[in-house]
Formats: C-alpha cells, structure tokens, sequence
C-alpha cells in the first residue's frame, strides 16, 4: 500500500506533466498564428540595387 508521499509525487508529477502538455499546445498555437506562409518567403522580388547599366 503506497503511503501519502509516494501518492503526492504522483500526483505532482501528474500535475507538471498537464501543465507541460498545456504549454506546449500553447507554443505550438502561438507559432501557427505566427507562421509566415511558403508563398510569401520563396516569391522573388527583384532588387534594382544590383542592375547595371547606371
């Protein structure tokens, strides 16, 4: 029979693992909102700073 100690550390542990799990849908919601599309980073835009003939 497990005594009061070993039933609070897993219930501890149970509790920092939710709390791990919520963080990291946190930051994983976080960095889709902030996710800049293919599209927009792989579209070429000429630089007229690099054209001769000036």
């Amino acid at each position: 029979m497990p005594n009061s100690d070993d039933e609070l550390l897993t219930r501890g542990e149970r509790l920092d693992a939710a709390e791990r799990e919520e963080a990291r849908r946190r930051l994983l919601a976080q960095a889709e909102a902030e996710r800049i599309p293919v599209d927009e980073t792989t579209r070429a835009v000429p630089d007229r700073r690099w054209r001769g003939g000036r």
